[in-house]
């Protein structure tokens, strides 16, 4: 008669066993596109090494590719002969792709790791690719030489700042970030108007050296041109890291805005199998500690165990989660050609009277 033990063991093997001839029966290659740069380097090393590791008949192939809309245009041009498997870019672009029906719906089924996403995560994308990271909006500066450092969204305001702020204006997701925190900051609400927004934006227009960073905020503070800018935590918290502390990334108290990343498997893949376990791989536990504690994005995974230090210095710190404004990124999709209008006739416009 069997020992418990025995049993146990058979069990476990049992289980384990289809997981492992899936790992060992798939093979071929897969191509995932997404950003480039830091993002690509990282990345990288944080999910797609280990992602062949665990799976060596597989090769991904990492393309980058460019922004959001460029990567969204891309899978629209191959749309009857995809090249690409997997893409990772920003949930207001992977909308429009599930709209058009570049990308697949996805199931647990098919996909386990979904179940273990924060609810965010899940809604982020629908049916479809749910949010592989959360970064948030943040106001970059420059430690060095400043009068008095950035402490609040308000201090864009300052006088001392005149010339020397960088924003990212809609329609990039950084300006429609931003409109929705200063709708908050003045005591309203972006879902009923954007008016308070606005007319606060006009009055800091002045101020602004570009509304087009080129090539982003945080390069144009380390060359010394503006002293403060908007920018993505990750990137920020990154960058102040290789710079010894050069730049330095504020979460306003005023709030913030999560800008969501969903991960998308294209359709009609020609390796669809393979696809699909990038995708589960890249939402598991593992690879979202390992990008979290290498980058500095919140995970979305509600059960990976975080290194408490890396934790702070994202949105999913506890003390940094209760700032965080809800937004509706698909009813801001809808809103976004308003508010560019607006930006472009109402801010920008004014910029140099």
């Amino acid at each position: 008669m069997p020992t418990r033990r025995l049993v146990l063991q058979t069990g476990l093997a049992t289980i384990a066993a289809p997981a492992l001839v899936r790992a060992q029966g798939l093979s071929g290659s897969i191509t995932l596109m997404s950003y480039s740069g830091i993002f690509q380097d990282n990345y990288v090393k944080a999910v797609v090494e280990p992602f062949q590791q665990a799976f060596p008949g597989v090769k991904v192939n990492y393309v980058p590719g460019g922004t959001s809309a460029q990567m969204v245009g891309s899978v629209r041009a191959q749309k009857a002969d995809p090249q690409v498997d997997v893409a990772i870019m920003d949930v207001t672009t992977s909308s429009i792709g599930n709209i058009e029906g570049l990308f697949e719906k996805l199931t647990p089924s098919e996909v386990p790791s979904l179940n273990e996403l924060h609810p965010e995560a899940r809604a982020a994308g629908g049916d479809y690719g749910p949010a592989v990271t959360f970064d948030h909006l943040v106001l970059v500066y420059d430690t060095q030489n400043l009068k008095a450092p950035i402490e609040k969204l308000a201090d864009l305001w300052r006088p001392d700042l005149k010339g020397q702020v960088a924003l990212a204006a809609p329609p990039n997701i950084q300006g429609l970030a931003l409109t929705a925190m200063v709708e908050k900051m003045e005591g309203g609400d972006y879902r009923k108007s954007i008016d308070a927004a606005i007319k606060k934006l006009r009055a800091l227009a002045p101020s602004v050296n570009t509304f087009e960073p080129n090539p982003d905020g945080y390069s144009l503070i380390l060359n010394g041109v503006v002293k403060v800018a908007t920018g993505w935590n990750a990137r920020a918290q990154l960058y102040g890291d290789q710079t010894g502390g050069k730049i330095a990334a504020l979460l306003p108290p005023e709030g913030s805005v999560f800008q969501i990343n969903t991960i998308n498997l294209t359709a009609g893949s020609k390796n669809r199998a393979a696809a699909i376990a990038f995708v589960n791989f890249a939402l598991a536990q593992a690879a979202q500690k390992a990008f979290t504690e290498r980058m500095f994005y919140a995970p979305t995974n509600a059960k990976a165990a975080i290194d408490a230090k890396a934790l702070a210095r994202t949105a999913a710190a506890p003390e940094s989660r209760g700032r965080m404004i809800g937004v509706d990124w698909n009813e801001v999709l809808k809103m976004r050609d308003q508010w560019n209008n607006r930006w472009r006739r109402e801010v920008i416009a004014t910029a140099g009277r």
